[in-house]
């Protein structure tokens, strides 16, 4: 990509929050109109699900009492994840706002994952050094066949499950808090960070089969993905989901079905807060720490690009879009910054260096 090609948009900026944003995440593309949503995570116990492309919000989850560290959407985005501090993790209906499940665990809860196409089953994980798996479409058909009780406004409550109700997988295996849970693509494959170690795991077998011992405390793991529409065997990964992962100064990256193939090791003169990785552009964008920017370096040399200010806390969580035309940042700062990544107009952006639509 040569210089004369970039240009820094105007961010947008997303308000609402009153305390830090942990984390954010992007749902799969609406095949039918081509929108998605963003979801953010915040210590002031309310997560908020937004439009996808402009930003603005759509609602907010009441009901957590503790700080929100991590918030994802299902594959079908009908449905949204939170884990928090308050010891549950719950499932909530995008449509209607309304809770679902409430997942009872003994300590804080900080990783929450769904698998790569499935809605219905979720990975769990926090300060109980326990990776746990619900199946909620289990749980949602014995509470139909018991005595699931309604409000006096004949609201349904939501379905409570006790930790011992879940699979545990690689009993004893951490030793330190899980911070994140990736599923992989093969979904016999989950992944997760826990101190300065990623463990892979294998579920027909509930075993460890491997770990990696990174150079520093893992700040951010995260699978990358693009929407089959927008994904080629060109893009980095071969149009696979990569797996990239924060930690020290070192940006690290895994590729394949099962995120087991180590594609690079990119080490920064800083440390960092947080990666992602725009798969088709070729580039990934970090949150320095100690700091309050985003930096832009080339994938194949890492050369640097850009420098995004605007923040005022460290950039703990940055997520690209299933398109791949946008990132967003989320910071201690409390607030989210979209940055466009494609040429022409887009969302809320309007005008272009060459007024296409084309990605960079």
């Amino acid at each position: 990509m040569a210089d004369s090609t970039l240009r820094q948009y105007v961010p947008l900026t997303c308000h609402g929050h009153s305390r830090p944003v942990p984390h954010i995440s992007f749902s799969p593309i609406d095949q039918d109109n081509s929108s998605y949503y963003m979801i953010s995570a915040c210590k002031d116990g309310n997560p908020m699900l937004r439009d996808g492309q402009t930003g603005d919000w759509i609602g907010t989850f009441l009901g957590h009492k503790g700080a929100v560290w991590q918030a994802r959407l299902s594959p079908d985005a009908n449905t949204a994840a939170t884990a928090s501090a308050d010891f549950t993790a719950q499932v909530w209906d995008t449509h209607t706002g309304e809770l679902l499940y409430i997942l009872q665990h003994d300590h804080i809860v900080r990783a929450i994952a769904y698998p790569f196409d499935n809605s219905g089953m979720l990975a769990t994980g926090g300060f109980e050094k326990k990776l746990r798996i619900f199946d909620l479409q289990e749980q949602k058909h014995a509470a139909s066949t018991g005595s699931r009780p309604s409000t006096p406004n004949s609201v349904v409550s939501p379905i409570k499950i006790e930790s011992a109700r879940a699979f545990e997988i690689g009993e004893g295996a951490h030793t330190q808090a899980i911070k994140f849970i990736v599923w992989a693509m093969d979904p016999n494959m989950i992944i997760t960070a826990s101190g300065d170690t990623l463990r892979w795991f294998d579920l027909p077998t509930r075993r460890c089969i491997r770990e990696a011992k990174l150079d520093g405390e893992i700040k951010s793991c995260e699978l990358v993905s693009l929407a089959p529409t927008y994904s080629s065997p060109s893009d980095i990964g071969g149009g696979l989901p990569v797996l990239a992962v924060a930690a020290g100064k070192t940006a690290c990256f895994w590729g394949g079905k099962r995120a087991e193939d180590e594609l690079k090791r990119i080490t920064l003169p800083h440390s960092i807060a947080s990666v992602a990785i725009d798969l088709k552009g070729r580039k990934l964008v970090v949150g320095q720490e100690p700091g309050t920017w985003a930096r832009v370096y080339t994938w194949d040399d890492a050369k640097e690009l850009d420098v995004h200010k605007g923040h005022h806390g460290p950039i703990w969580s940055i997520a690209f879009s299933p398109d791949g035309k946008l990132y967003a940042t989320g910071s201690e700062d409390g607030t989210i910054k979209m940055w466009k990544n494609c040429e022409g107009f887009y969302g809320l952006w309007r005008g272009g260096i060459s007024g296409g639509s084309s990605t960079d």
